[in-house]
């Protein structure tokens, strides 16, 4: 189990799994005495998920949502099904949520800068006292339609679109996920565009005269596992595949 444990290793060191404070426990969560081969990447760790990295022949799988959550009971037993369904497997299980977000070079919120194509990035959305989002501007402002468009296309998703505000977008702040409490810090930028919002950031949004486009949970955190991939595959001289499980939300 020696690449498990240098796999661990190195993921725990490159995305400073300790650098915030979170609900989850980061980490290697399950751990299989099965020699890593394959490495599955993928968003949840939910049990259709991990049906379909076992017909992948996955003997690891990354992802940003875990099974293990401080607080969080199990009372529908779905946690002790997955894990069952793991070991059943033989699947070791590795999550990363917030520090994989806010990470500065494979984080969801910096790829999605990138894919944007900004510029003058700099750090925005805290949370816990720390920065987990970016913050940047377009080369050539964009209208609120425009930008939409690009993200649908770019993240093969459905944006929802609320445009209270400019006509024109030249800055965006940006929070992948459940990330709409950065709200309040956007406000003085053109536009915010986080995953999904709770029904009082919506309406604070019109009243606010401001505009926020929601590009769903999932399609704003597939980036991040998605950076790590190549990485691992070079380093561990190992194969990688993408396990693709879109809620639809």
């Amino acid at each position: 189990m020696e690449k498990l444990s240098k796999i661990k290793n190195f993921l725990d060191k490159e995305l400073k799994i300790k650098s915030i404070e979170d609900s989850s426990k980061n980490g290697l969560q399950v751990k299989s005495n099965k020699e890593i081969k394959k490495i599955g990447f993928a968003v949840d760790a939910c049990m259709s998920t991990i049906e379909r990295a076992k017909k992948s022949k996955v003997d690891l799988l990354i992802v940003h949502h875990g099974i293990k959550w401080a607080g969080l009971k199990d009372s529908m037993q779905l946690k002790k099904k997955t894990i069952e369904l793991l070991n059943g497997c033989n699947m070791s299980l590795y999550a990363c949520h917030l520090p994989l977000d806010k990470h500065e070079k494979y984080g969801n919120n910096i790829q999605l800068a990138k894919i944007l194509d900004l510029k003058n990035i700099k750090k925005f959305g805290k949370y816990h006292s720390k920065s987990i989002g970016y913050k940047g501007e377009f080369k050539k402002p964009l209208s609120i339609k425009q930008l939409t468009n690009k993200l649908n296309d770019l993240l093969k998703t459905q944006c929802t679109t609320f445009n209270f505000g400019k006509k024109q977008i030249k800055s965006i702040g940006i929070v992948s996920g459940g990330g709409s409490s950065a709200l309040k810090e956007s406000l003085n930028l053109d536009c915010f565009l986080t995953g999904d919002a709770l029904y009082h950031i919506v309406i604070a949004t019109r009243d606010l005269n401001h505009n926020m486009i929601l590009a769903r949970h999932y399609a704003t955190e597939t980036l991040g596992v998605k950076a790590l991939m190549p990485i691992l595959k070079e380093k561990f001289n190992i194969s990688t595949i993408f396990i693709n499980n879109d809620t639809g939300v």
